[in-house]
């Protein structure tokens, strides 16, 4: 991972949405494209902001717009929660800047903006081989639950990181 990527993260707001579209839409339809053989797939809304205006822009969410050297490449959206308990609802960056440890290294980021936490969440498809390994092999989260195992589409596994 290069040490010298300048990555920053920054409050999301309604204004980048419409810029956040396409690196959502292109992000989630390579995964399935790759995954399953679909040219489009993702959760509902992903394709046309309704899901980033639900979730991002939700009250209770923590949302930020990735940079790198000033160029939006991705968006994360977190739930940070009194209890120091926090989850990781969504992380995407541009495919154009994939595998080069640029989510790696912004999850860490996240990881150090947040020093209290005692347990991180998430939860990704079951499909996705390449969110598997990036999270698990990664971040070191850990696979705690599989919902759905047999249903390639529908089934997710759930998975933690115990911060000590």
């Amino acid at each position: 991972m290069n040490e010298k990527m300048n990555i920053k993260l920054e409050k999301m707001y309604e204004k980048d949405i419409n810029n956040l579209i396409p690196i959502m839409k292109s992000a989630f339809n390579y995964d399935t494209k790759i995954h399953l053989g679909k040219e489009t797939g993702g959760p509902p809304g992903y394709d046309d902001g309704t899901f980033l205006k639900r979730w991002a822009l939700d009250k209770e969410a923590t949302s930020y717009c990735i940079y790198l050297d000033n160029i939006l490449i991705g968006g994360t959206i977190l739930w940070i929660n009194d209890n120091n308990e926090n989850s990781l609802g969504c992380l995407f960056i541009d495919i154009n800047y994939e595998d080069k440890g640029i989510g790696t290294k912004v999850w860490y980021k996240i990881e150090d903006m947040y020093p209290n936490t005692k347990i991180w969440n998430t939860e990704t498809p079951i499909f996705s081989r390449r969110n598997h390994c990036f999270y698990v092999n990664k971040c070191g989260f850990h696979v705690i639950e599989i919902k759905n195992p047999k249903d390639l589409e529908d089934g997710s596994f759930i998975l933690e990181k115990l911060i000590r």
